[in-house]
């Protein structure tokens, strides 16, 4: 605290040092969220073989979409590390800024990179907090509060040929058409369920349970 419990004024230099730090960690944050993506996905992608062994090819469709679900999670990830990347470079030329003219400018880059990075659930906070930082010293303009909220993930029905091309790619070509089914495991897959009857397929639901509470948690 300074005088009359006001707060010293940051040095600048020092101020977008502390955010191109935080930035990187937030990187690393959704490279942790993609690698767990994919160890997921490794998961269901065996459960699929297994269950196309099988001829349950219910099971095989419902696990297809949670496969197309998981990348449409992932390239969001992937998008939002890229507006991440972007704003580090900015920051960067800040610096570069600051040893010429001593102040910070403003910038509509970062604006719209903080803009879109305030509603990705995995770094929301630290960008709420950072673009309020970067707010008072005049990078960027102030940001309505419902700019803050995040984005309920609009889920698009998996297609058929979506779902095809999945059940081809991980079955090497053996499995290329997946009868329609429900959402929900009907017959011989609800029974599956209900009650495995060997070892591979409690590993295969438990894989499912697995993927789905990953996929829920990126969306909340």
């Amino acid at each position: 605290m300074g005088l009359f419990g006001k707060e010293p004024k940051k040095d600048p230099k020092e101020q977008v040092r502390e955010w191109t730090t935080a930035l990187r960690k937030e990187g690393r944050q959704l490279d942790r969220q993609i690698r767990s993506i994919e160890t997921a996905e490794m998961k269901v992608k065996r459960s699929i073989k297994d269950a196309a062994k099988k001829n349950q090819m219910d099971v095989c469709k419902i696990l297809a979409k949670e496969l197309i679900q998981s990348k449409k999670a992932k390239n969001r990830i992937y998008s939002s590390k890229a507006q991440l990347n972007s704003v580090g470079m900015q920051m960067k030329n800040q610096l570069s800024l600051l040893r010429v003219s001593g102040a910070l400018e403003r910038s509509t880059v970062v604006m719209k990179a903080m803009q879109a990075l305030v509603k990705v659930p995995e770094i929301q906070s630290t960008m709420m907090e950072l673009s309020k930082e970067m707010t008072k010293a005049g990078i960027i303009e102030e940001m309505m509060e419902d700019t803050f909220e995040s984005l309920d993930d609009v889920e698009e029905e998996a297609t058929q040929e979506e779902i095809d091309k999945i059940l081809f790619e991980v079955t090497a070509g053996k499995l290329s058409a997946a009868p329609s089914v429900s959402d929900e495991v009907p017959g011989g897959a609800e029974a599956a369920a209900a009650g495995p009857e060997s070892e591979e397929e409690e590993e295969a639901e438990g894989d499912l349970q697995e993927m789905q509470a990953r996929l829920e948690a990126l969306r909340s």
